[in-house]
């Protein structure tokens, strides 16, 4: 059963995080439109903000794990829809539980909107006051989708210009 649909069309924040090694800010900028699905979610939390939350026009942080460090904006593109990496046996992210008919597991598609002057680090972020609420400064937080508000939007993105 899908979750209720997003009740607001205001634009909303999000921060989504990548291992380089499985997917860079480089393989974006480097894909076909600068576009890519953001697959391989497996958190239900996650899954569900990909599914019921995330919509086109709303923008995202493209975080690096490793690195630990925003790196990037880009804009959704196509609001949830079915994970079709789930469903592939040789994919990776398969999950023979995840049926065509009622699917476990959601993506959203991203394109690149423009590289940070620089990165902003999680040790930059931290002992930034307004940041304090922030989910990715969170202790134990390891969402790979995170909401983000406008107010620490706008703080980042005045840090790195």
């Amino acid at each position: 059963m899908l979750g209720c649909p997003r009740m607001s069309q205001k634009k909303r924040y999000w921060l989504f995080k990548s291992e380089p090694s499985v997917f860079s800010w480089s393989d974006l900028e480097s894909a076909p439109q600068q576009t890519t699905y953001w697959e391989g979610v497996r958190n239900y939390q996650a899954r569900n903000t990909l599914r019921d939350d995330v919509a086109v026009g709303d923008e995202v942080f493209f975080y690096h794990s490793q690195e630990k460090a925003i790196v990037g904006v880009c804009k959704v593109t196509r609001s949830g829809y079915p994970d079709h990496t789930a469903f592939d046996s040789k994919n990776k992210y398969y999950d023979p539980k995840s049926k065509k008919e009622s699917p476990t597991w959601y993506m959203v598609d991203i394109q690149l909107k423009k590289a940070l002057n620089r990165p902003a680090t999680l040790e930059e972020l931290k002992p930034i006051a307004k940041l304090k609420p922030m989910k990715l400064l969170q202790k134990g937080m390891r969402l790979s989708v995170q909401p983000v508000t406008e107010s620490e939007w706008q703080t980042i993105l005045k840090l790195t210009n």
